[in-house]
């Protein structure tokens, strides 16, 4: 069972001493238990007007399908994992049929050091031979999964881990990586194992979705043979949101969103058009581990999702902050 968020009774209620007054006993702040934040912090008309803001947005979003994108330092921190299951835990109880595509980056560039293998990308992917694919799969599926299926249980919320080679999820092949050069052409550079989805067997998800499953799928593919393919999380998620035709997609990153300049935070883009997001990578405007998102954006709005959100999964409680403030917090790609 979820904890029920009540903003105004607590059970217990803490004396401390007044170090000014030792013998004036003062009552400390009363302390909401599910998220440790001082119940008194915020005037109860602000509370009411937080509440008034979500609702047209509670409203828009009940019954739709969001596929939220978690990787990056969001996967990492355990304040940020809480944060970020309680979130979609919230999604899922106001009865919208939540998505998760998950990364792990890090996790897999861990376990390559501790084999003794370097990590080497090439315009944000990952340089993938036989030995990393089998242990990105290690780390993905066997770790990874298990832990967010796991925090979601806990929270109440009944969550199913799935490899995207169980019922051939994600059939991929081959994906050869494009760089871009400064004079505008580009190349296609042999990376490995890295897979190109081709099909998503979206009935195995509307069906968990249509009984009450919140699916958390590992971006690991399958193909002809015994093909097994490691598939950038990013490009993974968007082509589930345009097969499922999501209503948003939402990719958690470690930075605020889109920029104009990346070195300039005056330069940050609330909003943009695919057309205006395709321009800017041509230009070489947007580069590095932002090229997969970008690039997943715009495929993901050509397939069938709705909208793409890029937010800092860094900041506390980002995906409701995103979906239900009239302002959000991150750059919004839409058609």
């Amino acid at each position: 069972m979820i904890t029920e968020l009540n903003l105004h009774n607590v059970t217990t209620v803490n004396e401390t001493t007044d170090k000014k007054n030792p013998a004036n006993p003062t009552v400390a702040p009363e302390i909401e238990p599910e998220f440790g934040l001082p119940t008194d912090h915020f005037d109860p008309n602000v509370k009411a007007s937080v509440l008034v803001e979500a609702l047209p947005y509670i409203q828009k979003f009940a019954g739709k399908t969001i596929v939220i994108k978690y990787g990056g330092n969001a996967m990492i921190n355990d304040e940020l994992k809480t944060q970020v299951m309680q979130d979609i835990a919230l999604m899922k109880c106001i009865g919208i049929r939540p998505v998760i595509v998950h990364g792990g980056g890090p996790d897999i560039t861990d376990f390559l050091q501790k084999f003794g293998k370097e990590s080497t990308f090439v315009s944000g992917l990952r340089v993938t031979d036989q030995e990393t694919v089998t242990i990105a799969e290690m780390v993905l599926v066997g770790k990874l999964n298990s832990e967010i299926v796991n925090r979601l249980n806990k929270l109440g919320i009944p969550a199913v881990g799935l490899s995207g080679k169980d019922a051939n999820l994600l059939w991929a092949t081959k994906k050869l990586a494009e760089v871009h050069e400064d004079n505008g052409h580009s190349h296609l550079v042999d990376i490995g194992f890295v897979g190109e989805v081709q099909k998503v067997n979206t009935k195995i998800i509307n069906d968990l979705l249509d009984n009450g499953y919140v699916p958390v799928i590992s971006p690991i593919g399958t193909g002809k043979g015994e093909s097994t393919y490691n598939i950038n999380a990013d490009y993974a998620a968007a082509e589930i949101a345009g097969a499922l035709k999501a209503t948003k997609l939402i990719l958690l990153t470690n930075t605020k969103g889109v920029y104009k300049v990346f070195e300039d935070p005056s330069t940050f883009l609330s909003s943009l058009s695919g057309y205006e997001a395709a321009g800017m990578i041509n230009k070489g405007q947007i580069s590095g581990g932002m090229i997969p998102k970008v690039e997943a954006s715009l495929h993901a709005l050509k397939t069938g999702a709705g909208k793409v959100s890029i937010i800092n999964g860094c900041e506390p409680h980002a995906i409701i902050l995103e979906l239900f403030t009239d302002n959000g917090i991150g750059t919004e790609i839409n058609h």
